[in-house]
């Protein structure tokens, strides 16, 4: 008989035959920046994150950089919003700012952006609307000056998330017809309409005042139309490919890592985020290990990368 069980019989053996090994380089930590000052609040459905001004994010930005976690992703939150989400492409606008701040302050801290127009839109889509639904050609032309806005700003990375079909086309040569094209993309290839959305909405202040996200996000039922969109990002100029979300979308991720020699990332989603603290608050399972348990099923399932509100708690437990 051939005793599987030989080589578990140890905490040396396991760490040496362990065939998956999660670490802080994995890591990007998402950040909520709102336009004003003195703004340092907890969101309430995200229990440990917060959204800061620019004047109250230093001891966070200060405690990313002691944990070693690589890179951040940032969210803006503005002041003002209308129907285009014109702030997006404003050079003075709070994502813009943001980006000056932190890579004047942080220089080794790699910054990528999100690039969308919910956040910045009165309605709460990610586009103009005509008809009742977003119009993706219009909204093309507004991603590719956000894109130049933030790439002017001094960003590292930008990750158009809006799911608009040709997007990392445009964002492509907009960056390189504008001397950016060292900038790389990481792209939202693969995003379902997923209800485990739902506290990022509280966190952005993103959520559509009607209808829904399901015309150009993608139906979780469906896996064989995720590679066909990853493939598209990855011929269209892709640096990374993005997998959204990530528990619910484990073989998704697998999927991208066989069909695809590009790193592949994954987005542990806010209410992944939020069902774990939920639980664990009441008792019911030990956060902590759970919290290891579902970021190692990530980068299992293939994700070279792993955005995550967990950031800096696993940081803490790695770096030990």
């Amino acid at each position: 008989m051939f005793r599987t069980r030989r080589l578990r019989k140890t905490p040396a053996i396991r760490r040496l035959v362990r065939e998956t090994n999660l670490s802080v380089d994995d890591f990007i930590y998402p950040l909520f920046i709102e336009e004003g000052t003195n703004i340092e609040t907890e969101i309430v459905s995200m229990p440990g994150i917060k959204r800061f001004s620019l004047d109250r994010i230093s001891k966070e930005l200060d405690e990313v950089v002691a944990l070693k976690i690589p890179a951040v992703l940032l969210f803006g939150i503005p002041s003002n919003k209308d129907t285009e989400g014109t702030e997006t492409w404003n050079e003075n606008g709070i994502m813009q700012k943001a980006i000056r701040f932190i890579k004047q302050k942080y220089p080794d801290l790699y910054v990528i952006t999100d690039v969308c127009f919910c956040e910045y839109t009165s309605h709460g889509h990610c586009g103009i609307i005509h008809e009742n639904d977003v119009d993706n050609d219009a909204t093309l032309v507004n991603i590719a000056k956000q894109v130049i806005s933030h790439a002017k700003a001094g960003v590292d990375m930008v990750a158009p998330s809006g799911m608009m079909d040709g997007t990392i086309e445009i964002v492509r040569q907009s960056l390189d017809n504008s001397g950016f094209s060292d900038l790389p993309i990481m792209a939202y290839s693969v995003k379902y309409a997923s209800a485990f959305y739902g506290p990022f909405r509280d966190a952005a202040d993103s959520a559509p005042t009607f209808g829904d996200r399901k015309t150009y996000q993608m139906d979780p039922a469906n896996r064989e139309e995720g590679l066909r969109k990853a493939t598209f990002d990855d011929e269209e100029g892709a640096d990374i490919l993005m997998v959204k979300p990530a528990l619910s979308y484990l073989d998704i991720i697998r999927d991208l890592k066989n069909n695809f020699d590009r790193p592949i990332a994954c987005y542990n989603v806010s209410g992944e985020y939020a069902m774990i603290k939920a639980a664990a608050e009441k008792g019911w399972i030990d956060g902590e290990k759970v919290m290891m348990e579902s970021l190692l099923s990530m980068k299992r399932a293939g994700a070279d990368i792993i955005i995550t509100y967990f950031a800096k708690e696993a940081a803490k437990i790695l770096n030990k």
